[in-house]
Parts: C-alpha cells; structure tokens; sequence
C-alpha cells in the first residue's frame, strides 16, 4: 500500500506531526514498540514556554547560554517565538496542564532558567498525560510493533520504508517520511530512556551516507536512581532540584557549590560531572535529598516518583535516595534545516530527539525538549502540506541480510559496556580509541543488521567524539 506520510515513532515529535496532518491525507504511524513504550512517555519535568513575549529574549539567552554557544541562534529563536502558540493549540484542543486554587498555570523553575517557565501536567507525570492525550487526537492508523529496518531511496528521494511486522519483512511505500523515532539510550549501560531507543535509524542512516550531526554531544541526566535491574533506570526529575531538592554526600554536605556557584541548579553537564568526580574522588556515596519539602505537597506535586521509589522501600521524602548520572538524551542527530527537511533528500524529514535542529548546542537547557518536539513537529506538518507529492517509479525488493544472529545479544550488552565507560561523561583520547577498537572488531564478526545498525551508531558517536578535542558542553574529554 502507498501511504501520503508515513511517520517513524509515536513520541510527542510524531504525534504533534500527525495531527497537523488532516485526515484527507493517508498517514501512517508507525511504533517499534507498543504506542506508549517512547521517551515522551517517561518524561517527568514539564515542557518549557516563553513565560509571556517579554520573556521570549530572556528564554533565547538560556538557552543560547546552556548550548555553550553553538546553538543555532535562528532555531532557538524559532523555538521560543512558537513555544507560547503551541501550548495555547494543546489547551485549545483540550489538554490541562496542572493550575493552582484561582485556575492559573503553574510554572516552576529548573536549573539554568533564570525564572519559573516550565508547565506540568500530572504533577511529574507530564509526558505520560501529554502522550496519551496526543494518542486520543491522532486521526490516524498506526501500525504496532513493527521495526523500521531500512529506509526506501531513489535518486535523492525517500520512497518509502522497509519494516519488519510478526516476524516478516514488508515494504511500505511513502511519498513522504518523518523520522521521529527518538534517540540511543539503549546504546548505554545506565539510561532514563524507553527500551525500544536504541538508535536504529541514525545506523541506516549512515548506511544510506545521511549526515548526521554533533553526535559527541550526549547529555547525561545527574539524578538518576540506577540500582535497579530495570534496563532504563529510574529518573529523579530536574524539577525536584528545581523546587528545593539537595544533592549530598554520607554526611549531608552539598559538594555541588565547590564545582559551581549554583550548585543543584547548575546546568545538567556540569551537576553530571561534578557527582561523577566526587564519587570517584572522595570515595563517598551521593543521595539527592528530598527532606525539605512538606510529605503532603511532594506526594501531590511528585506522586509517580513518590510512588516508585516508595514501591523499592524508600520512604520519600524524608529518605535520602542514592543516585548516579545515567544516559538521558541524545542532542546530536539526523542533520535538518529550520523546516525540518534532511538535506539532500526530498520527502525525508526529521524531528524530535532523533534530529539536530541545532536548538540545544552543546548541551540542551532542562525541559526545552517536548518544547522542541512540539514547534518542529509543527513545522515539518506544514512543509509537508506546502508542496506537492511525488511518486517514486522504482520497485523495491525486500533485503535478505540476516537481521539477527547467534550471540548478538551478548554484543549488545558488550556494546553498552563499552560505551558506557569509554564515551559518556568523562572521556579520554585513550578510551575513545580503545572504544573504536572494540567496535570496529564487532562489526567484523558474524552479526544480525539489527545489531550492525547500533554499532554503527555508537561508531559515529566515538568518531565525532574524537574529532573534537576540546571540552565543551556536555563533551568533556581529560587528555
């Protein structure tokens, strides 16, 4: 069957698309996993807003100071002069974020915002509540647990996609292609993101001779509980911090203002790599303590945190909780321009995590991503919308390279070992070569596609981090 669009990923990126897309269009959406099973699901914080138009320029600086200057200063303006339209479009179309007694949105401050503009829904649960509510407005089918494992290419068009549904593989022909399938958190040992994340698409891609773009930059998330057995680790939300949250050692003393003034409102790199030093430093453990706030008000305010961790036999808030940073999102990506377009190739857009629209720079400004996620999704539905389709005339056959194969599941985790402790936090010249090494030798053994295509990634990954030789942002590397 041929499709107007088809869309890659059922995260806010994908469904803000889809619904910007009418029902006259024939439009597909298509998940890896089950629909909910997306970072969008998990995400905690809130989504960030121009407070009102005299806090656009202020919002801009943030973020420009947050991106460690290489923010795209058009995008980020692009970013902020929408985020207000957006938000009113969510509450026209019928979503609630939280309010207080009188009715008035509530905003609350994380770090690196220099004022309170972040909105929330269900306390701490404000993805969850904006992905089901973009679940119930899209018009469109979707097609479930189906992997996307090859994109349909003629003479500088994307045609379609090849996925692979109930064991077999089908090709879905597309005059149109959003890429919105999120980030490679499962290419790391510790990670806040959905299992279904593991960075397929930037490895096909690649094999496709797609750019992609800042691959080095990937932003640990400071706070995250990691002593589970759960692939993605528990996130403990920036907003905690935000609200009166500390960060401390055994003894209670909140190292944090000896690596920056402003301690646990610091930007996440810099919180990163200070608990990632000390630990290793002093020896010691380091909790994020909650004692401060009112057992009521953080049960109401935080109640899914408060609920997972009271669930693993911590009794929040007056427990303190160990943490450890952990791999949370991915500001590299498939190159685009403002409109979401991948360069080079007609009808192939990107958005979301998986895109680098250049917003975040070196190091992405808390809560700027479901904002991100909205304003381009906006924007490629309306450049979709402004052009005319065309069909491509080639007929694709279905691949017949082995997807997976004996033992790939141990190379996976191999793989995450390697990238988590030779290419996150801290790096050095000698781990990234070392890095290279190892993974330069899986790809020379017998392996399924699904798996070449991660080895792929984590290979751009090391490669981009040992172009760049300095430190900057969230790529910080020890010579």
């Amino acid at each position: 069957m041929r499709y107007d669009v088809v869309i890659i990923g059922s995260g806010i990126a994908g469904l803000y698309a889809a619904i910007g897309l009418p029902k006259t269009l024939n439009v597909l959406v298509i998940n890896k996993s089950y629909p909910w099973e997306c970072n969008t699901y998990y995400a905690q914080g809130g989504v960030t807003t121009a407070y009102d138009n005299a806090d656009i320029a202020l919002h801009i600086q943030d973020t420009l100071d947050a991106g460690a200057g290489m923010c795209d200063a058009e995008a980020v303006r692009i970013l902020s002069e929408n985020s207000q339209s957006v938000i009113h479009d969510l509450i026209d179309r019928g979503f609630s974020f939280d309010k207080d007694e009188e009715g008035n949105l509530l905003y609350t401050k994380e770090a690196a915002h220099s004022r309170s503009r972040i909105l929330h829904a269900g306390g701490d649960a404000t993805g969850r509540y904006l992905h089901f509510f973009l679940l119930n407005q899209n018009p469109h089918p979707m097609l479930s647990e189906a992997t996307v494992i090859d994109l349909l290419i003629e003479n500088a068009q994307c045609c379609g996609v090849e996925v692979l549904i109930e064991g077999k593989r089908k090709i879905i022909l597309a005059d149109n292609v959003i890429i919105a399938s999120g980030g490679v958190g499962s290419l790391y040992e510790y990670h806040t993101n959905a299992s279904s994340i593991s960075g397929d698409i930037h490895g096909i891609c690649i094999e496709k001779k797609i750019e992609l773009e800042s691959m080095e930059m990937m932003q640990f998330h400071p706070t995250v509980f990691v002593a589970n057995d759960w692939a993605r680790k528990q996130l403990l939300s920036e907003a905690l911090r935000g609200e009166g949250a500390h960060v401390v050692d055994d003894n209670g003393y909140r190292f944090l203002f000896e690596y920056d003034p402003r301690g646990e409102l610091a930007p996440r790199d810099i919180v990163s790599r200070a608990i990632f030093d000390y630990k290793k430093r002093s020896g010691k453990q380091v909790y994020l303590s909650c004692e401060d706030f009112e057992s009521e008000y953080f049960k109401e305010r935080f109640p899914n945190i408060y609920k997972s961790l009271n669930d693993m036999g911590f009794h929040l808030p007056k427990e303190r909780v160990p943490i450890s940073p952990a791999f949370h999102y991915a500001i590299g990506g498939i190159k685009t321009d403002l409109e979401g377009n991948v360069p080079g190739i007609k009808g192939l857009y990107a958005v979301g995590e998986a895109a680098s629209t250049g917003v975040h720079g070196a190091n992405r400004l808390a809560s700027n991503s479901l904002l991100e996620g909205l304003v381009y999704a906006q924007k490629v539905a309306l450049s979709i919308l402004s052009h005319s389709f065309s069909h491509c005339s080639k007929t694709f056959d279905i691949g017949d390279e082995p997807l997976e194969m004996a033992g790939d599941k141990e190379k996976k985790d191999q793989l995450r070992h390697i990238m988590w402790e030779k290419a996150s936090i801290v790096r050095t010249p000698q781990g990234l070569q070392e890095a290279q090494e190892k993974i330069e030798a899986l790809l020379r053994e017998p392996i399924g596609k699904l798996l070449k295509l991660r080895l792929l990634t984590a290979r751009a990954i090391v490669e981009s981090a040992q172009k760049r030789t300095e430190s900057i942002g969230v790529h910080y590397i020890i010579k």
